[in-house]
């Protein structure tokens, strides 16, 4: 794909919303940074769920310890791999007071060396928190940006780079909002909405599917 289809892709994608944010709800780097490890392998909606009742409880890192690994459960027992969720979140907590003054840290390297933040969760939180550029290619993004050729890769680490690499830099802050909103409602897996989709004709995807 050229420079200048992906111009353009990323010039509709904001037309249509030129303010994107993610679906997790949240009012603090803390929440967020709780929200996002408890939605690997779940949807934002349960999660969202699930939070509306948790954080007016524990918000803090210290409120969490309060709460406690079994108290912690209770409230989100809906959402899958809940026990291993658990435990990383109580950990998480007491690594945030032990090591950042109940912080939550605004750099890569401190944010992976917490328990259940891998490099994805940690480009959520440094982008949408932070407002850094960084790009946490997840399930939606991997499959937009290989159908499209925006930026193709094999593994979700070359997509990352190519990503940052090839998005034009005037759309670097908000393109993974854009890129996994399309994916998760225009661009699904299964069967993607080719025909009512705003970048059909700037897509290079071989097998578009008629609505």
């Amino acid at each position: 794909m050229n420079k200048q289809k992906r111009i353009e892709i990323f010039n509709r994608l904001k037309a249509e919303n030129p303010t994107p944010v993610t679906e997790l709800e949240y009012s603090s780097p803390y929440e967020l940074l709780v929200a996002v490890t408890l939605s690997a392998q779940a949807t934002d909606v349960s999660v969202n769920k699930a939070t509306r009742k948790l954080f007016p409880i524990a918000n803090t890192p210290e409120a969490m310890l309060r709460l406690g690994e079994e108290g912690l459960k209770e409230y989100i027992k809906t959402i899958g791999l809940f026990n291993s969720k658990a435990k990383n979140v109580i950990k998480m907590a007491e690594l945030l007071i032990e090591r950042h003054n109940s912080i939550v840290p605004d750099n890569r390297d401190d944010l992976v060396a917490l328990p259940g933040v891998g490099r994805k969760t940690a480009n959520v939180v440094l982008n949408t928190a932070f407002g850094q550029i960084a790009m946490a290619v997840d399930t939606h993004i991997f499959r937009v940006s290989n159908r499209t050729k925006i930026a193709p890769g094999k593994n979700v680490d070359e997509v990352e780079q190519r990503l940052l690499r090839l998005v034009p830099n005037e759309y670097l802050m908000d393109a993974h909002h854009w890129l996994i909103l399309h994916g998760r409602y225009v661009c699904v897996a299964r069967k993607p909405k080719c025909g009512s989709c705003l970048i059909e004709d700037l897509c290079e995807f071989k097998d578009k599917t008629v609505d």
